[in-house]
């Protein structure tokens, strides 16, 4: 059974409790965190991984929406509210579902059943999601060919399409298996799967080129061959 790792994010001690009984009762939803503001959240996005977040709105310090906005990129979001007049400009933003409060536990399954489907994975298609012109992108790993760091967004080039995301490219590189990817250069990230051809201080990923930095060479090198 797929996993999913989520957060709770609500000031509210009572609707807190409900997400969490509600969570519990469901097999494949394990809660990382329970938070009472954003910033909380905020935290725990950065030190592990998480796969879904219940996000309120009207909450001090940050709302929810607007710190849904600052992210870079994130996991799928369910809106939890009392307030359904946001409904709209939440998915303007690709939030999976919107439940107003008081929710039944009905309703909250099928938003999760919903996410569970759209995260399901086999060991050969794991996928993940970004943000991508205000569109959450569901990207399989193993169709990514490279990343390309460009500044304050990334490059992700699939054997589809080319993606751009807000991102550092030490972020998306905390969300990729090494067991694929290995950094090759501090702007570029690559599939060890996809690598064609090596010459030089150069990597042939289809009509594609990536240099190698000459620190990273001997790893690199390692890493591709035990592959």
């Amino acid at each position: 059974m797929n996993i999913l790792n989520c957060i709770l994010i609500d000031d509210e001690p009572l609707a807190r409790k409900g997400l969490q009984a509600y969570c519990d009762a469901i097999s494949f939803l394990n809660v990382v965190g329970v938070c009472k503001n954003a910033l909380q959240a905020n935290e725990i996005l950065h030190q592990q991984s998480v796969d879904l977040i219940f996000l309120d709105i009207n909450m001090p310090i940050v709302s929810g929406l607007d710190w849904l906005k600052s992210l870079a990129s994130s996991p799928p979001v369910i809106m939890t509210t009392a307030y359904p007049q946001y409904a709209l400009e939440s998915f303007s933003y690709e939030v999976i579902d919107y439940l107003v409060k008081p929710i039944s536990f009905e309703r909250f399954l099928q938003a999760v059943n919903k996410v569970y489907r759209l995260t399901k994975t086999t060991e050969d298609e794991q996928v993940f999601f970004v943000k991508s012109d205000k569109s959450l992108k569901k990207i399989h790993l193993n169709e990514i060919l490279f990343v390309e760091a460009m500044q304050n967004y990334v490059k992700i080039v699939t054997t589809d399409e080319t993606i751009v995301t807000h991102s550092t490219l030490k972020q998306l590189r905390d969300h990729l298996p090494d067991s694929i990817f290995v950094q090759t250069h501090k702007s570029y990230l690559i599939s060890k799967t996809h690598v064609s051809e090596i010459t030089g201080n150069q990597i042939v990923i289809g009509d594609h080129t990536i240099p190698i930095s000459v620190r990273l060479k001997k790893e690199v090198l390692q890493q591709i061959l035990d592959a």
